[in-house]
């Protein structure tokens, strides 16, 4: 739970639980903020964080905002802090041959689906969960196509709601995507040593001009999205 010292008020800019706190009714209480990140690299996982909060009794956090909008270093610092005031968190990975195989959205949804558990493990099961963006991953579709490759395993069964660019205006999504950049960016930076022609540890697995010239010159390694368009 989130110390006296996190229980600060709001700050102009930054995102707050008034959104999460529109969903508090009867049977609601604890709240999942859901955001993924690496969807679009080259390299490396896809990975969804999951921060839990309690919409009837929770503080804000200083200085969490999406994390595609602090510094490694502020990232860094804040992930500890985040994991401290959540009342539950994990971060879940799928990797670069899952995600050939299941595709991205099923990998997204395998990921997450990891995460989800980790926290029903630790004895949290929350109510609700708000996921960023516009379509939801997470959940089971209702209706899988003939030719969709995921296996049928356990998935989330809460409601979830979608919210565009809730990163930017909920704390809990907020925070989650800090825990799953972090993560992610750990892993890259570890997998940078077996490989580092192709300097992860700089763009984390993403498009840059100089990544996509150590593909011409090395071919892609089993870390990378080798189903996508590559060069």
């Amino acid at each position: 739970m989130a110390s006296v010292a996190a229980r600060i008020r709001k700050v102009p800019g930054f995102p707050t639980l008034d959104v999460e706190r529109g969903f508090l009714a009867p049977g609601v209480r604890l709240l999942a903020g859901v955001d993924e990140v690496g969807r679009g690299a080259l390299a490396g996982p896809v990975s969804v964080g999951i921060v839990v909060v309690d919409l009837e009794d929770h503080g804000l956090l200083a200085d969490v905002r999406d994390s595609k909008l602090l510094k490694p270093d502020d990232r860094e610092r804040l992930e500890p802090l985040v994991r401290e005031w959540a009342l539950a968190s994990a971060v879940g990975h799928a990797s670069s041959a899952e995600i050939d195989t299941l595709g991205i959205i099923g990998a997204l949804r395998l990921a997450g689906t990891r995460a989800w558990f980790e926290i029903l493990a630790g004895g949290v099961s929350p109510d609700i969960v708000l996921l960023d963006g516009s379509h939801n991953w997470l959940s089971v579709p209702s209706q899988i196509s003939l030719f969709d490759a995921e296996p049928a395993v356990p998935a989330c069964e809460a409601p979830v709601h979608t919210r565009v660019k809730a990163d930017m205006s909920c704390l809990s999504v907020a925070a989650a995507s800090v825990l799953a950049k972090v993560a992610r960016d750990r892993i890259m930076v570890e997998l940078h040593s077996e490989y580092p022609g192709f300097a992860w540890n700089e763009n984390k697995g993403y498009a840059t001009a100089s990544h996509r010239d150590a593909l011409r010159l090395a071919g892609p390694t089993p870390y990378h999205r080798t189903s996508w368009n590559l060069i």
